[in-house]
């Protein structure tokens, strides 16, 4: 069973960075697609970027540009550093772990960008 826990995350004013972290235990997850997501409230959880085993890339609209996602295969860890935050980008940010049929999850982490 695979166990993703996160790190990072917090209040920043806008304009500012931050990077998120995602660290698997239980199980390498070399193979598996990892992405970030993040729900805001009073909305639907949304992709925000993912990347394959294979090390490709995607991003959604709306943070292309501004966040990059990569992964280090020896750690077994995601990240997401995000820069020029903009204060519709404040949600609950998860991980996620997918390699059918497995799928999992983090516990979610807060990203406020507030002046």
């Amino acid at each position: 069973q695979v166990q993703l826990v996160q790190s990072g995350g917090g209040l920043v004013q806008p304009g500012g960075s931050l990077r998120l972290s995602c660290a698997a235990s239980g199980g390498w997850v070399t193979i598996y697609t990892m992405g970030w997501y993040r729900q805001a409230p009073g909305k639907q959880r949304e992709f925000v970027a993912a990347v394959t085993g294979a090390g490709s890339t995607d991003y959604a609209d709306s943070v292309k540009g501004r966040f990059t996602i990569s992964r280090d295969t020896a750690e077994n860890t995601v990240y997401l550093q995000m820069s020029s935050l903009k204060p519709e980008d404040t949600a609950v940010y998860y991980c996620n772990a997918y390699f059918a049929p497995a799928d999992y999850w983090s516990q979610g982490t807060q990203v406020t960008v507030s002046s």
